[in-house]
Protein backbone atom coordinates (compact mmCIF):
# COMPACT_ATOMS: atom_id res chain seq x y z
CA UNK A 1 0.00 0.00 0.00
CA UNK A 2 3.21 2.62 0.46
CA UNK A 3 4.35 1.69 -2.68
CA UNK A 4 0.69 2.26 -4.04
CA UNK A 5 0.58 5.75 -2.39
CA UNK A 6 4.21 6.79 -3.15
CA UNK A 7 3.14 6.47 -6.79
CA UNK A 8 0.51 8.77 -6.77
CA UNK A 9 2.34 11.09 -4.68
CA UNK A 10 4.67 11.24 -7.94
CA UNK A 11 4.48 14.18 -10.37
CA UNK A 12 4.52 12.94 -13.44
CA UNK A 13 1.94 15.34 -15.71
CA UNK A 14 2.27 18.22 -17.48
CA UNK A 15 -0.06 21.05 -16.58
CA UNK A 16 -1.47 20.61 -20.42
CA UNK A 17 -2.27 16.83 -19.01
CA UNK A 18 -3.67 18.19 -15.53
CA UNK A 19 -5.80 20.21 -16.92
CA UNK A 20 -7.19 17.81 -19.19
CA UNK A 21 -7.55 15.13 -16.87
CA UNK A 22 -9.43 17.50 -14.23
CA UNK A 23 -11.44 19.42 -16.75
CA UNK A 24 -9.65 22.52 -15.27
CA UNK A 25 -8.44 24.98 -17.62
CA UNK A 26 -4.62 26.11 -17.33
CA UNK A 27 -5.22 29.75 -15.86
CA UNK A 28 -7.18 27.86 -13.53
CA UNK A 29 -5.00 25.46 -12.38
CA UNK A 30 -2.33 28.13 -12.54
CA UNK A 31 -4.88 30.24 -10.01
CA UNK A 32 -5.27 27.66 -7.75
CA UNK A 33 -1.64 26.79 -7.11
CA UNK A 34 -1.15 31.04 -6.59
CA UNK A 35 -4.34 30.65 -3.61
CA UNK A 36 -1.91 27.72 -2.05
CA UNK A 37 -4.60 25.14 -3.11
CA UNK A 38 -2.57 22.58 -5.17
CA UNK A 39 1.24 22.53 -4.93
CA UNK A 40 2.66 21.00 -8.39
CA UNK A 41 6.05 19.84 -8.29
CA UNK A 42 8.24 21.31 -10.33
CA UNK A 43 11.28 20.20 -12.57
CA UNK A 44 14.79 21.25 -12.50
CA UNK A 45 13.67 23.68 -15.66
CA UNK A 46 10.87 24.88 -13.64
CA UNK A 47 8.05 22.98 -15.30
CA UNK A 48 5.18 22.22 -13.54
CA UNK A 49 4.24 18.32 -12.87
CA UNK A 50 1.24 17.43 -11.07
CA UNK A 51 0.90 13.89 -9.07
CA UNK A 52 -2.40 11.81 -8.93
CA UNK A 53 -2.63 13.38 -5.70
CA UNK A 54 -2.56 16.45 -6.94
CA UNK A 55 -5.21 15.65 -9.61
CA UNK A 56 -7.20 14.22 -6.33
CA UNK A 57 -7.19 17.53 -5.01
CA UNK A 58 -8.43 19.85 -8.31
CA UNK A 59 -11.20 17.61 -8.49
CA UNK A 60 -11.74 18.62 -5.11
CA UNK A 61 -11.32 22.08 -6.03
CA UNK A 62 -13.63 21.84 -8.49
CA UNK A 63 -16.52 20.42 -6.47
CA UNK A 64 -16.48 22.91 -4.35
CA UNK A 65 -16.47 25.90 -6.81
CA UNK A 66 -19.23 23.93 -8.36
CA UNK A 67 -21.31 24.20 -5.23
CA UNK A 68 -20.60 27.94 -5.17
CA UNK A 69 -17.94 28.65 -3.13
CA UNK A 70 -15.09 31.29 -3.93
CA UNK A 71 -11.28 30.26 -4.10
CA UNK A 72 -11.02 31.56 -0.71
CA UNK A 73 -14.30 29.70 0.38
CA UNK A 74 -12.43 26.36 -0.98
CA UNK A 75 -9.49 27.06 0.93
CA UNK A 76 -11.00 26.92 4.11
CA UNK A 77 -12.99 24.02 3.71
CA UNK A 78 -10.02 22.16 2.40
CA UNK A 79 -8.50 23.06 5.40
CA UNK A 80 -10.83 22.30 7.84
CA UNK A 81 -10.93 18.71 5.91
CA UNK A 82 -6.80 17.97 6.38
CA UNK A 83 -7.60 19.14 10.22
CA UNK A 84 -10.72 16.69 10.45
CA UNK A 85 -8.72 13.85 8.74
CA UNK A 86 -5.25 14.31 10.77
CA UNK A 87 -7.45 14.54 14.05
CA UNK A 88 -9.14 11.19 13.15
CA UNK A 89 -6.19 9.83 12.38
CA UNK A 90 -4.70 10.82 15.76
CA UNK A 91 -7.90 9.47 17.19
CA UNK A 92 -7.38 5.71 15.65
CA UNK A 93 -3.26 5.95 16.69
CA UNK A 94 -5.07 6.41 20.48
CA UNK A 95 -7.38 4.01 20.06
CA UNK A 96 -4.76 1.17 18.83
CA UNK A 97 -2.55 2.02 21.58
CA UNK A 98 -5.28 1.77 23.96
CA UNK A 99 -6.23 -1.74 22.56
CA UNK A 100 -2.08 -2.99 22.62
CA UNK A 101 -1.72 -1.53 26.35
CA UNK A 102 -4.87 -3.61 27.37
CA UNK A 103 -3.68 -6.90 25.37
CA UNK A 104 -0.49 -6.43 27.19
CA UNK A 105 -1.71 -6.07 30.35
CA UNK A 106 -3.87 -9.27 30.13
CA UNK A 107 -1.37 -11.06 28.57
CA UNK A 108 0.96 -9.79 31.54
CA UNK A 109 -1.60 -11.83 33.78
Amino acid sequence: MAERHAGRSRAVYAISVAAELTGAGVQNLRAYERHGLVEPGRTEGGTRRYSEDDLDRVRRVLELLDLGLNLAGVALVMDLEEENARLRDRLVDRRDNRLDNRLARTMER
